[in-house]
């Protein structure tokens, strides 16, 4: 019989891991600045920019992250596994055949290895034009800062060994259209992975925009709402029983937000409920519309001045996406923050799959399926109209049929809880919880609340 741990007990346990020395630590702003400057060196990093070229362009670029992750590799006695998944490339903003490729490094967990997070950003950059693929595109914030967050977190994490997979990555593609992001989600299908959650970095070094507004103090974390891959059915209901509201990408942004409340010297997480800024997007949107829990990290406030523009001087204007205009001091606690996300969520078990029954009765059965590497369960309750989990009511900690409100039927992975609440006025979800402390984000009970794509079934579009 497992070992019966109490509420007090684990978050003990989790005080001791915080209180230890953590990776997050070790970031170094001066490294992540080293790294912009390297990048910004190769003139421009457009897709469709020179592939051969030593010095020069995205070909150039792409190299020096695979050197980049192979010298951190060899640090770590051969920790990570360096891949370069390509393809060829034609369509919108790409009207010739063009190689595209990824850089992949692959920290392989030691007990679930195929139970991964995914990190990104993209290493592509543009000018004005789109189009234009011969201009100086420094590409410094946008996305040279994603760019070195991903190798400074692989530096660091790899230095430990973690239950589950951490898969670090560096995109190209994004501003011709998300092409690095679909060959990546692509990737990880045709892997078969189990994707706990993607990380996707895009924009997250500066600190002041064009306006003049500054905020040193936040992040931005986008989540959409409905997820994207509902089917007919599902969708239907959504609209019954709720939901919109409570699909896996949106509990990550909570569980982060609960997680940086931890790190008072950080940053705080301003949760941004929907998929990307106004009329935008970013390389999430490939892995959500596969149905992989994804959400975007973007500055507080955005430069216009400095993205997506020339080079260039105009009525005393400095235009043009250059690294004398970022913050790295901001752009290594965003690091932080990412670092203390990926260390929690690789020890951390799945998150449940979960169902709540409630009609016609005055309480609730909240049902779901065992874990691995889950000790206890946490559940939870709130109301309807309540936007997040951390002011709701934490119902019990349970592990194993000795509690009185738990039963775990004979071999079967299933668990179950009556909760003496009405179903029609609460969500209910559960965390599952590691033996030393860590807790995944909430998984609701509602339809299409489970971290895992919704099976395909015959008749569903594509």
């Amino acid at each position: 019989m497992r070992k019966i741990l109490t509420a007090v007990a684990l978050l003990a346990c989790s005080a001791a891991v915080q209180a230890e020395d953590h990776p997050a630590d070790a970031v170094s702003s001066e490294r992540l600045e080293a790294d912009i400057h390297t990048l910004v060196g190769f003139g421009t990093r457009h897709t469709l920019s020179l592939q051969d070229h030593p010095t020069r362009g995205i070909g150039a670029a792409i190299r020096w992250g695979e050197a980049t992750f192979k010298d951190i590799s060899t640090r770590c006695g051969g920790c990570l596994e360096v891949v370069v998944p390509e393809r060829m490339v034609q369509g919108r903003r790409i009207p010739e055949p063009t190689r595209l490729r990824n850089v992949v490094a692959i920290q392989w967990g030691t007990e679930r290895p195929n139970e991964v997070v995914i990190v990104q950003g993209h290493i592509d950059s543009r000018v004005s034009d789109v189009m234009d693929f011969t201009s100086d595109a420094p590409g410094a914030n946008d996305d040279g800062s994603g760019t070195v967050l991903i190798l400074e977190a692989a530096r660091v994490l790899s230095q430990r060994k973690y239950p589950t997979t951490i898969v670090y990555v560096l995109l190209s593609g994004e501003e011709q259209g998300l092409y690095g992001g679909q060959l990546m989600a692509d990737y990880a299908e045709e892997q078969g992975w189990t994707v706990k959650a993607v990380l996707n970095n895009d924009i997250v070094g500066g600190s002041c925009g064009s306006d003049g507004v500054c905020d040193d103090s936040n992040v931005r974390v986008f989540s959409e709402g409905p997820r994207a891959d509902l089917n007919d059915a599902i969708r239907a209901d959504q609209r019954r029983n709720g939901g919109e509201n409570d699909n896996p990408s949106r509990n990550l942004s909570r569980w982060l937000d609960g997680l940086a409340d931890e790190y008072p010297d950080g940053l705080n997480v301003r949760q941004i409920w929907r998929t990307d800024r106004m009329g935008r997007g970013g390389d999430q949107i490939p892995f959500l519309d596969k149905g992989y829990p994804a959400i975007r990290f973007s500055v507080a406030i955005e430069d216009y001045e400095h993205q997506h523009q020339d080079l260039r001087v105009e009525d005393s204007v400095t235009y043009g996406d250059t690294a004398d205009e970022m913050d790295f001091a901001y752009l290594a606690k965003v690091t932080q923050l990412n670092v203390r996300a990926l260390d929690r969520l690789a020890r951390a078990p799945m998150p449940p799959e979960v169902t709540a029954r409630a009609a016609v009765r005055t309480d609730t059965l909240i049902e779901w399926e065992d874990v691995h590497g889950a000790i206890l369960y946490e559940i939870f309750a709130r109301r309807t109209d309540a936007p997040t989990w951390g002011n709701s009511i934490a119902i019990s900690y349970l592990d194993g049929p000795a509690s009185s409100n738990a039963n775990q039927s004979a071999n079967s992975g299933k668990w179950s809880h009556v909760a003496k609440l009405r179903g029609d006025d609460w969500f209910f979800g559960v965390s599952a919880c590691s033996a030393q402390g860590a807790c995944s984000p909430v998984s609701s009970a509602v339809p299409a609340g489970a971290f895992a794509p919704i099976p395909k079934e015959e008749g569903d579009s594509e």
